[in-house]
């Protein structure tokens, strides 16, 4: 572990009461660093957090915001949850995939773009909706989404992911 990262896990840890709940916040910390979770800051998390790497990795593996593999500028997520599926997310997904040439999962060539389908935004009642980054967009149509598209690629993000 750096002693940058040791030094911001000793000041993540004194900030909660178990040390494992600091483990979210120093993967972001880490993922704003590297630009994605990497296997050595899993081992330095799970070091930190006195749990073993696979449990780390399990850990992280559930977050929807921290991601195991470089990512473009612009992350857009799309809801693949019933409610937003019983509102149109099968069509915009498709109309996304399309539009951006990537397939769920996939980063364009130049880093721009990428583009995932993930589980439930928490928006059922604005479904469709997705995650541009750490902006939502609700009641999302094809239409929009173009809409929004054209906005983005004119951009560079904020941010992809809060450093902490």
């Amino acid at each position: 572990m750096t002693p940058e990262r040791r030094a911001r896990a000793e000041e993540l840890i004194a900030r909660y009461p178990q040390a494992q709940s600091a483990l979210i916040p120093f993967l972001q910390f880490c993922q704003a660093q590297d630009g994605y979770v990497t296997e050595q800051a899993i081992s330095d998390g799970a070091e930190m957090a006195g749990i073993t790497p696979a449990k780390a990795r399990s850990i992280a593996s559930f977050y929807s915001l921290l991601f195991k593999e470089p990512v473009g500028k612009h992350v857009v997520q799309i809801c693949r949850t019933l409610s937003c599926m019983l509102r149109g997310a099968d069509e915009l997904q498709a109309h996304a995939r399309k539009r951006l040439g990537l397939r769920n999962g996939e980063t364009s060539a130049d880093g721009a773009f990428t583009y995932e389908e993930v589980e439930c935004l928490a928006a059922c009642d604005r479904a469709p909706c997705l995650q541009h980054n750490l902006e939502f967009h609700y009641d999302v149509t094809p239409a929009e989404f173009d809409r929004l598209l054209e906005t983005w690629a004119a951009r560079d993000p904020a941010t992809t992911m809060p450093a902490e």
